[in-house]
Protein backbone atom coordinates (compact mmCIF):
# COMPACT_ATOMS: atom_id res chain seq x y z
CA UNK A 1 0.00 0.00 0.00
CA UNK A 2 1.33 3.61 -1.23
CA UNK A 3 -0.02 6.60 0.78
CA UNK A 4 0.40 10.06 -0.80
CA UNK A 5 1.08 12.85 1.96
CA UNK A 6 0.74 16.70 1.30
CA UNK A 7 -0.34 19.87 3.60
CA UNK A 8 -0.13 23.52 3.60
CA UNK A 9 -1.11 23.72 0.06
CA UNK A 10 -2.79 27.19 0.62
CA UNK A 11 -4.99 27.64 -2.31
CA UNK A 12 -2.14 27.03 -4.77
CA UNK A 13 -4.02 25.25 -7.47
CA UNK A 14 -1.28 24.22 -9.70
CA UNK A 15 0.89 23.05 -7.19
CA UNK A 16 -2.05 20.93 -5.64
CA UNK A 17 -3.14 19.80 -9.32
CA UNK A 18 0.52 18.78 -9.26
CA UNK A 19 0.47 17.20 -6.40
CA UNK A 20 -2.71 14.88 -7.50
CA UNK A 21 -0.70 14.18 -10.63
CA UNK A 22 2.17 12.76 -8.83
CA UNK A 23 0.16 10.63 -7.00
CA UNK A 24 -1.51 9.04 -9.94
CA UNK A 25 1.31 9.10 -11.20
CA UNK A 26 3.35 6.68 -8.82
CA UNK A 27 -0.61 4.09 -8.28
CA UNK A 28 -1.04 5.82 -4.97
CA UNK A 29 -3.80 3.70 -2.76
CA UNK A 30 -4.46 6.87 -0.82
CA UNK A 31 -3.76 10.42 -0.45
CA UNK A 32 -3.99 12.53 2.89
CA UNK A 33 -4.10 15.94 3.37
CA UNK A 34 -2.80 17.34 6.34
CA UNK A 35 -4.66 20.63 6.48
CA UNK A 36 -4.55 24.35 5.16
CA UNK A 37 -6.50 23.47 1.84
CA UNK A 38 -8.04 26.40 2.06
CA UNK A 39 -10.99 26.59 -0.53
CA UNK A 40 -13.06 24.22 -1.94
CA UNK A 41 -11.62 24.64 -5.10
CA UNK A 42 -8.16 23.86 -4.07
CA UNK A 43 -9.43 21.26 -2.54
CA UNK A 44 -11.19 19.64 -5.84
CA UNK A 45 -7.60 19.44 -7.58
CA UNK A 46 -7.32 15.59 -5.36
CA UNK A 47 -10.62 14.25 -6.64
CA UNK A 48 -8.69 12.51 -8.82
CA UNK A 49 -10.91 8.77 -8.15
CA UNK A 50 -8.40 7.99 -5.74
CA UNK A 51 -9.31 7.73 -1.80
CA UNK A 52 -8.58 10.67 0.22
CA UNK A 53 -8.85 11.94 4.05
CA UNK A 54 -7.98 15.46 5.09
CA UNK A 55 -7.96 17.32 8.11
CA UNK A 56 -8.31 20.40 9.26
CA UNK A 57 -5.58 23.38 9.41
CA UNK A 58 -5.64 26.55 11.28
CA UNK A 59 -6.29 28.19 8.14
CA UNK A 60 -9.32 26.37 6.78
CA UNK A 61 -11.85 28.57 7.81
CA UNK A 62 -14.61 27.93 4.82
CA UNK A 63 -17.43 25.61 6.02
CA UNK A 64 -18.01 24.45 2.55
CA UNK A 65 -13.86 23.09 2.12
CA UNK A 66 -15.62 19.46 4.46
CA UNK A 67 -18.87 19.52 1.87
CA UNK A 68 -16.57 19.41 -1.16
CA UNK A 69 -14.22 17.00 0.46
CA UNK A 70 -17.08 14.97 1.83
CA UNK A 71 -18.36 14.48 -2.20
CA UNK A 72 -15.08 12.62 -2.91
CA UNK A 73 -13.74 12.17 0.32
CA UNK A 74 -13.44 11.96 4.22
CA UNK A 75 -13.05 14.90 6.24
CA UNK A 76 -12.08 14.30 9.38
CA UNK A 77 -11.79 17.08 11.91
CA UNK A 78 -8.90 18.19 13.54
CA UNK A 79 -7.37 14.63 14.04
CA UNK A 80 -7.85 11.66 11.79
CA UNK A 81 -6.64 8.16 13.20
CA UNK A 82 -6.06 5.95 10.25
CA UNK A 83 -5.00 2.32 9.66
CA UNK A 84 -3.33 0.80 6.66
CA UNK A 85 -1.64 -2.69 5.64
CA UNK A 86 -2.26 -3.01 9.48
CA UNK A 87 -0.25 0.16 10.40
CA UNK A 88 -1.79 2.88 12.20
CA UNK A 89 -1.73 6.53 11.68
CA UNK A 90 -2.23 9.36 13.21
CA UNK A 91 -3.20 12.73 11.30
CA UNK A 92 -2.86 16.17 12.46
CA UNK A 93 -2.27 19.68 11.18
CA UNK A 94 0.38 20.15 13.68
CA UNK A 95 -0.74 24.03 14.62
CA UNK A 96 -0.02 22.75 18.24
CA UNK A 97 3.86 21.17 18.34
CA UNK A 98 2.99 19.76 21.77
CA UNK A 99 -0.36 18.31 20.29
CA UNK A 100 2.34 16.01 17.89
CA UNK A 101 5.05 15.69 20.32
CA UNK A 102 2.41 13.97 22.26
CA UNK A 103 0.88 11.84 19.25
CA UNK A 104 4.29 10.51 18.20
CA UNK A 105 5.45 9.76 21.92
CA UNK A 106 2.63 7.90 22.92
CA UNK A 107 3.12 5.00 21.01
CA UNK A 108 -0.09 4.22 19.74
CA UNK A 109 1.00 4.89 16.33
CA UNK A 110 2.95 3.46 13.69
CA UNK A 111 3.47 6.83 12.11
CA UNK A 112 2.35 10.28 12.77
CA UNK A 113 1.73 12.86 9.82
CA UNK A 114 1.05 16.86 10.10
CA UNK A 115 2.47 20.00 8.23
CA UNK A 116 1.97 23.84 9.21
CA UNK A 117 5.39 24.29 9.35
CA UNK A 118 5.93 24.08 5.76
CA UNK A 119 9.14 22.37 6.56
CA UNK A 120 9.68 18.86 5.19
CA UNK A 121 10.81 16.32 8.18
CA UNK A 122 10.76 12.29 8.25
CA UNK A 123 12.16 11.38 11.32
CA UNK A 124 11.72 8.06 13.68
CA UNK A 125 11.17 8.47 17.42
CA UNK A 126 10.97 4.92 19.52
CA UNK A 127 9.82 3.31 16.99
CA UNK A 128 6.96 6.30 15.62
CA UNK A 129 8.01 7.74 12.12
CA UNK A 130 6.36 11.33 11.94
CA UNK A 131 6.36 12.88 8.54
CA UNK A 132 5.79 16.30 7.58
CA UNK A 133 5.72 16.45 4.15
CA UNK A 134 6.14 20.62 3.50
CA UNK A 135 4.20 23.30 2.49
CA UNK A 136 3.31 26.42 0.06
CA UNK A 137 6.96 27.83 0.44
CA UNK A 138 7.32 31.10 2.42
CA UNK A 139 10.12 33.29 3.02
CA UNK A 140 11.03 31.73 6.63
CA UNK A 141 10.13 28.49 5.06
CA UNK A 142 13.62 26.92 3.72
CA UNK A 143 11.92 23.80 1.39
CA UNK A 144 9.83 23.71 -1.91
CA UNK A 145 6.20 22.66 -1.87
CA UNK A 146 6.68 18.76 -1.58
CA UNK A 147 4.37 16.05 -2.52
CA UNK A 148 5.71 12.78 -0.57
CA UNK A 149 5.15 8.73 -1.24
CA UNK A 150 5.10 6.41 1.43
CA UNK A 151 5.14 2.93 1.26
CA UNK A 152 3.13 2.11 4.15
CA UNK A 153 4.71 -1.69 5.38
CA UNK A 154 8.14 -0.71 4.23
CA UNK A 155 8.34 2.54 5.52
CA UNK A 156 9.98 3.82 2.25
CA UNK A 157 9.26 7.66 1.84
CA UNK A 158 10.26 9.29 -1.64
CA UNK A 159 9.84 13.06 -1.76
CA UNK A 160 8.99 14.90 -4.73
CA UNK A 161 9.51 18.89 -5.47
CA UNK A 162 6.57 20.57 -6.84
CA UNK A 163 6.85 23.68 -8.89
CA UNK A 164 10.22 22.85 -10.31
Amino acid sequence: MHLGIVSDTHDDTDNAAEAADVFQREGVDAIVHCGDVVAPFTAAEFDVGIEFHAVRGNNDGEWALADTVSDFGTYHGELAELAFDGREIAVSHGTREATVDALVGCGNYDYVFHGHTHEYAHEEHDGTVRINPGGLPFEEAPDPPRAVVLDVPSGDVDSYELGV
